[in-house]
C-alpha cells in the first residue's frame, strides 16, 4: 500500500487551489471584462457614426437633435423653440437616430 506524505498530500491541495484560481479567474473574464469591452466598442461605433441632425439620448435623459459635431463636443438642440442649444461632450450621448426621410 502507498500511503501520501504530508508534503504529497499539500502539494495535490496547492494544485486544487490554482485550479479552483484558474476558473474563478475565467469566469470573472466571461462575466465582468468581455461584456464591458464589447459595450464601449459598440458606444465607440455610435460616437462615430454620429452626423448633424440625428435625435441623440443624453445620458441625463433629455431627447434632443444634433447641430454641430466636433471632435469631441456636439451641441444638441433641445425643445421646439429652437432656442435651447447646449454644447456637450460626445461621451455623454447614449443612443442616436436617423432622422427619417
Amino acid at each position: 500500500m502507498h500511503f501520501l506524505t504530508l508534503t504529497e498530500s499539500g502539494g495535490m491541495s496547492i494544485m486544487v487551489i490554482v485550479v479552483y484560481l484558474v476558473v474563478i479567474v475565467g469566469a470573472m473574464y466571461f462575466i465582468a471584462i468581455r461584456p464591458q469591452k464589447k459595450q464601449q466598442k459598440e458606444q465607440q461605433a455610435l460616437l462615430a457614426s454620429l452626423e448633424v441632425g440625428d435625435t441623440v439620448l443624453t445620458t441625463s435623459g433629455f431627447y434632443g437633435v444634433l447641430i454641430d459635431i466636433t471632435e469631441d463636443t456636439v451641441i444638441v438642440e433641445f425643445g421646439n423653440n429652437k432656442a435651447c442649444r447646449i454644447p456637450m461632450q460626445k461621451s455623454a450621448i447614449v443612443q442616436a437616430e436617423k432622422p427619417e426621410e
